[in-house]
C-alpha cells in the first residue's frame, strides 16, 4: 500500500516518454483546482442517484417533474451552434488511440467523437497516449505509419470537427490521487484536454467541444455548467466557450430533456440518442419491476415502442430549443470475406440513417470510416439544409410511453449469446481494447452492460425462455462455463488472451449471481486494472 501524500498530488502510473508535458505542475494545479472545487458536489450527486434507485426499486417509476414545469411550458433557446457544428449529418465515433485518431478525422464524417470513455479501456497508458494523441492532431504534429504495409497517414487539410468525451462521473481516475483521493475521471479528461488545447483550437477557428455522458438530472447538469463556467474564468475564456452535446443514454435524463437544456444553455448545442445505454439504463433503473423485464436484446430497436417515444421526444423538444436532435449509434462494420453479408449490413445501416434523417434527426453516428459515405447519402436524401432544427415538431408521448413494457420473447440462444458477447468484451476490456468487433458489429462497454444486466435480471425475477426453460442461478453457471470453455478452445480469443478470458469469466459470474444490481460492471472490472499501483512521481508544491 502506498502511503497517502495529505498535501499534494501522487500519480501512480508510469511516467512514459511525452507524459511530462501533459502531466506538467501547471495543468495539475489546473485540476486540482476542479477536483477540490467540484469532488464533493460529483459524490452527493451519485448519492441521488442511489436515492432515486430505492424510489424504483420500491415500485415508483421516473416522471417528469411538477416543480420545472415551468421551464418546460416557458419559450426560450440555448446558444446557437458555431460555424463548424451546425452542419452534423454523420459523426464517426471511436477510440482515441493514434491510429483511430487519424483515420477517424480522415474519414469524411463532418465530427470525430474522440472517445475516453465506453470505447476506451480506461488503463493510464490509454488515457494519457490519448491526450498526447489529441493535442498532436489539433497542431497537424500526428501521423500514424500502417505496420502491415507501411503507408504513412497524415490528418487531412478538411479533416472533421474533433468533439471529446470525457468518461462518466461515477469512475474515479485512481492514477490522479490528490491529498490521498483519487480524482474523478470526467475531471481528468476534460480539465487536461480543455487546458492543453484550447488556444490551439481557436487558432484554427474551432473550439473545445464535448459529448458529455450519462446523465440523470437536470442537477448534473448543473454540476457541469458550473464547472464549465470556473474553468472558462481560470482560463480566460469568454463565456460559452465551451461547446457540449448531452448524450440522453439514462431513463431518468429522458424525463428532464428540458430542464438539462435549459442548465446548460449557454453550452449546449444539442441532445444525442445514445440507444444503447438507454436500454441498459431502462433494465437498470426498472430492474426490481417484473413487468417490465426486456425479451432477447435484439428484439430491441428503435421501432420499438418505448424506444420511439424516446428518440420522438429528444428530437421534439431539442428543435423547439433551437439544439441539434442527434441520432444514434448504428453498430455495424464492413463484414470481409463475405459480400452477402456485408451487402446486409449496409443496407441495415442504410435503413437505420434514413428512419432517422426522416424522423427529424439532425445527424448520426457510425462506427467505421467504410459507412460514413451510407449515412451520409441517408441523410442528403432528406436533408436539404446543414440541419433541420427549422422543422418543429410537437412534443407527444406521456411518461408511461416513455417505460412502456415491449412485446417480445426471452430465447435461450438470445441468453447463450448475453453471455458469449459479454465475456469476450470484458476480455477485450482487460486486455485494453476498449472498442471491440464481436460477430460483425463493434461493440463497448453499453453491449456488455446490456447483456450481464439481461442475465442478472432474468435470474432475479424468475424468468423462462420461450421454450419454458428457468434461467436460474445453475443455468447462468453453466452457460458462463460453457462459454469460457468453448472461446478459450476455438482459440477466438484475438480481442485478448487466456487470462483475461478467465478473468472476465468470472467476473461476468460475481455480477450475475450477485445478489445486489452492480451499478457499472466497469467499476469492478476497473479494480482489475488498477491492482499494485506504485507512486510514480509525489508532487508537494500544491498545499
Amino acid at each position: 500500500m502506498n502511503k497517502s501524500n495529505p498535501n499534494g498530488v501522487d500519480l501512480l502510473g508510469p511516467l512514459e516518454p511525452g507524459y511530462r508535458a501533459i502531466l506538467a505542475p501547471h495543468a495539475l494545479s489546473f485540476l486540482i483546482g476542479l477536483h477540490r472545487r467540484f469532488d464533493s458536489r460529483r459524490k452527493a450527486l451519485l448519492e441521488d442517484r442511489q436515492k432515486r434507485q430505492a424510489e424504483y426499486d420500491a415500485g415508483g417509476l421516473p416522471d417528469f417533474p411538477e416543480e420545472t414545469a415551468d421551464i418546460r411550458a416557458s419559450e426560450w433557446t440555448v446558444r446557437p451552434a458555431p460555424s463548424d457544428l451546425k452542419d452534423r449529418r454523420v459523426e464517426i465515433t471511436g477510440p482515441v488511440d493514434r491510429k483511430m485518431v487519424v483515420n477517424a478525422l480522415n474519414s469524411g464524417a463532418r465530427c470525430f467523437m474522440a472517445d475516453f470513455e465506453d470505447a476506451s479501456s480506461p488503463t493510464w497508458t490509454n488515457m494519457v497516449d490519448g491526450q498526447i494523441n489529441l493535442r498532436e492532431a489539433i497542431r497537424r504534429k500526428i501521423d500514424f505509419t500502417d505496420d502491415k504495409n507501411g503507408k504513412r497517414y497524415r490528418v487531412s487539410s478538411d479533416a472533421a470537427t474533433l468533439i471529446v468525451r470525457p468518461r462518466g462521473l461515477h469512475l474515479d481516475e485512481r492514477h490522479m490521487q490528490v491529498n490521498g483521493q483519487p480524482i474523478s475521471a470526467s475531471l481528468f479528461d476534460f480539465g487536461l484536454y480543455l487546458y492543453h488545447n484550447h488556444d490551439a483550437l481557436d487558432v484554427r477557428g474551432t473550439g473545445p467541444y464535448f459529448y458529455l455522458p450519462k446523465l440523470e438530472s437536470r442537477f448534473e447538469a448543473r454540476f457541469w455548467a458550473l464547472v464549465f463556467s470556473h474553468a472558462e474564468e481560470v482560463l480566460g475564456l469568454e463565456r460559452g466557450t465551451v461547446r457540449i452535446t448531452v448524450l440522453i443514454e439514462t431513463l431518468p435524463a429522458a424525463f428532464e430533456l428540458d430542464e438539462i437544456l435549459y442548465e446548460l444553455r449557454d453550452y449546449c448545442v444539442g441532445l444525442n440518442c445514445g440507444r444503447w445505454d438507454y436500454i441498459f439504463s431502462y433494465i437498470k433503473r426498472l430492474r426490481g419491476h417484473t413487468d417490465r423485464v426486456l425479451p432477447d436484446r435484439s428484439q430491441i430497436t428503435m421501432a420499438t415502442p418505448f424506444m420511439r417515444a424516446y428518440s420522438k421526444r429528444v428530437i421534439a423538444v431539442c428543435h423547439r430549443r433551437g439544439a441539434h436532435a442527434m441520432g444514434g449509434m448504428s453498430a455495424f462494420i464492413p463484414v470481409k470475406g463475405d459480400e452477402t453479408a456485408n451487402a446486409l449490413a449496409f443496407e441495415q445501416v442504410k435503413a437505420d440513417k434514413t428512419r432517422e434523417a426522416t424522423d427529424g434527426h439532425d445527424g448520426c453516428w457510425v462506427a467505421h470510416p467504410d459507412l460514413v459515405p451510407v449515412a451520409k447519402a441517408a441523410f442528403d436524401d432528406v436533408m436539404t439544409g446543414p440541419n433541420q432544427i427549422d422543422r418543429k415538431f410537437a412534443v407527444t408521448g406521456s411518461a408511461a410511453d416513455l417505460v412502456a413494457a415491449p412485446d417480445g420473447t426471452i430465447t435461450e440462444a438470445g441468453a447463450r449469446e448475453n453471455v458469449d458477447v459479454a465475456i469476450r468484451y470484458i476480455a477485450g476490456w482487460l486486455a485494453g481494447r476498449g472498442a471491440a468487433p464481436i460477430r460483425n458489429m463493434m461493440e463497448d462497454a453499453a453491449t456488455a452492460e446490456i447483456a450481464r444486466a439481461q442475465l442478472w435480471q432474468w435470474r432475479v425475477t424468475g424468468a423462462k425462455t420461450e421454450n419454458g426453460i428457468g434461467l436460474d442461478a445453475s443455468w447462468m453457471e453453466e452457460a458462463i462455463n460453457i462459454a469460457e470453455a468453448e472461446i478459450l478452445e476455438d482459440g477466438q480469443y484475438r480481442l485478448s488472451g487466456p487470462d483475461e478470458v478467465k478473468a472476465a469469466a468470472k467476473l461476468m459470474r460475481e455480477l450475475v449471481l450477485a445478489d445486489d444490481f452492480d451499478e457499472f460492471l466497469t467499476l469492478k472490472a476497473y479494480d482489475q486494472l488498477t491492482k499494485g499501483l506504485q507512486v510514480s512521481m509525489r508532487l508537494t508544491e500544491f498545499d
